[in-house]
C-alpha cells in the first residue's frame, strides 16, 4: 500500500470514530441529566479506574494498552467537562461565596503596607488609594496579613511578583495561611539607586544594604564591585533610613530615588538594576469576600493528587473552557515531602460561565481548590 491509500483507510476509520464519539457524548449528556436529578457527583474515580482496566484487557500488546488508556482517559475527561457545562446551563452554578461589587470602598478605610515611608510598597499604596484612605506601615508582609485578618486594616498592599527576581514566595505562603481575598493589583516600575551620605563617594563604599531581591535585581552592577559586602535587610527604604542614621561614609543602600530624598541621601549611581523595564506587581487584599464587576483575573490555589497525569488533567479545565492561564507558581506543601501546591492566575471573572465550569470541575477533581480572589 502506498501512503495515499493508507491515508484513505485512516480517513474512513476516523469517520467511524467521529460517529461513535458523537453517540458517546449523547449518552454522556443523558448521564448528566440523570446526575442532576439524583444529585450524583460528576466525577467517579473508581468507575473510571474499572473502565480503564476493562478496556486494557482487550489488547494483547503493551503499546496498544497504553495508547488505549491514554485515549480513553481523554474521552472520559472531555465527557466530565461537558457534564459540568450542562450543570451550569441548568442553573446549578458553583457557589463560590463571593459578592460582586461595582467599586471598592476606599474613603476612610485603613490600609497597611510593609516597610517604611519611601518603600515601593508605600509608593504602590499612595498610587492606588491616594489621600482618601488612612495609611500605616508594619515591619513585614506577615504583619500586613495579620492586620487585615484581625480587622486592624481594611486593606493590605503586598508585592507578589517582580519581573526580574520572580515570585515573592513568602506572600504566596501567607495567602494560604490567612482567610483573605485578593481584590485588585497594580504594577510599579522599579528603578534602584545606590544611595550614600551626602559627603560620600563611590570610592568610600564598603557595604551595600538592601532587601535581598533588590540586591539580586542589581546583581550585575554590584558584581562589578567585589570589594563591596552585600548586606540583606528587611526593606529597601528601611535600608536607606538605616544608612542615614549610621552616618558611615562606607555604607550605602539600594533603594528608590524617593527614599533617598526622604532620608537625605545622595544618589551615587542611578538605575543600577540590570532590567531597565523592571516592575513589581502588587496585590490589594481584604478580609471581605468581594470582587469587582470588571475583574479580569482569577487567582486560585490548587492541590492535585500525587499521581501520574494529575497536574495535566487539572490544567486541562482551563483550556477546555477557553481560559487563558497567565501564571503558575509552585510552593511546597508543609508536612508533605516533595508534594506541592500550585498558585494559578487565569483570565476571567467569577460571573463567567467558563469560570464556573472550570471551578466546578476543579473542586470535584482536585484535593484542594481555593479561590484567592478575582482582580
Amino acid at each position: 500500500m502506498d501512503l495515499g491509500k493508507i491515508r484513505d483507510e485512516v480517513d474512513k476509520i476516523d469517520q467511524n470514530i467521529a460517529h461513535l464519539f458523537e453517540q458517546r457524548m449523547k449518552l454522556c449528556q443523558d448521564a448528566a441529566e440523570c446526575k442532576i436529578e439524583t444529585g450524583t457527583a460528576v466525577f467517579d474515580p473508581e468507575r473510571e479506574r474499572q473502565k480503564l482496566e476493562q478496556m486494557e484487557k482487550l489488547f494483547a500488546s503493551d503499546l496498544d494498552r497504553r495508547e488505549m488508556k491514554e485515549i480513553l482517559s481523554h474521552m472520559m475527561a472531555v465527557s466530565r467537562k461537558r457534564q459540568y457545562q450542562l450543570l451550569t446551563e441548568q442553573g446549578l452554578e458553583e457557589l463560590v461565596g463571593f459578592r460582586m461589587v461595582k467599586e471598592l470602598p476606599v474613603e476612610g478605610k485603613r490600609v497597611a503596607y510593609a516597610g517604611v515611608e519611601g518603600a515601593y510598597g508605600y509608593e504602590a499604596t499612595m498610587r492606588f488609594f491616594g489621600s482618601q484612605a488612612e495609611k500605616f506601615s508594619v515591619p513585614n508582609h506577615g504583619l500586613v496579613m495579620k492586620a487585615v485578618a484581625e480587622g486592624d486594616a481594611d486593606y493590605g498592599v503586598l508585592p507578589i511578583e517582580n519581573s526580574s527576581a520572580g515570585a515573592v514566595t513568602d506572600v504566596y505562603d501567607l495567602l494560604m495561611n490567612y482567610d483573605i481575598c485578593v481584590v485588585a493589583e497594580m504594577g510599579i516600575p522599579i528603578s534602584h539607586c545606590l544611595l550614600g551620605l551626602p559627603e560620600a563617594e563611590l570610592s568610600d563604599i564598603r557595604r551595600v544594604h538592601s532587601h535581598p531581591q533588590a540586591l539580586q535585581q542589581c546583581g550585575e552592577y554590584l558584581g562589578a564591585h567585589p570589594e563591596w559586602q552585600q548586606v540583606p535587610e528587611s526593606n529597601t527604604a528601611a535600608s536607606a533610613k538605616m544608612v542615614a542614621a549610621l552616618g558611615d561614609r562606607a555604607a550605602a543602600a539600594v533603594a528608590s530615588r524617593t527614599a533617598g530624598e526622604l532620608y537625605g541621601l545622595k544618589v551615587l549611581a542611578s538605575s543600577i538594576n540590570h532590567n531597565k523595564s523592571n516592575m513589581t506587581r502588587f496585590v490589594i487584599v481584604t478580609k471581605q469576600k468581594i470582587y469587582l464587576e470588571t475583574a479580569k483575573k482569577l487567582c486560585l490555589c490548587l492541590e492535585c493528587r500525587h499521581e501520574t497525569g494529575a497536574l495535566y488533567h487539572l490544567l486541562s479545565h482551563f483550556s477546555y473552557n477557553e481560559l487563558n492561564m497567565t501564571q503558575i507558581e509552585s510552593r511546597p506543601i508543609p508536612g508533605r515531602r516533595w508534594e506541592y501546591r500550585f498558585f494559578v492566575d487565569v483570565e476571567g471573572n467569577l460571573k463567567d460561565s467558563g469560570v464556573q465550569n472550570a471551578i466546578k470541575g476543579l473542586k470535584e477533581e482536585t484535593v484542594l481548590c481555593r479561590i484567592l480572589g478575582n482582580c
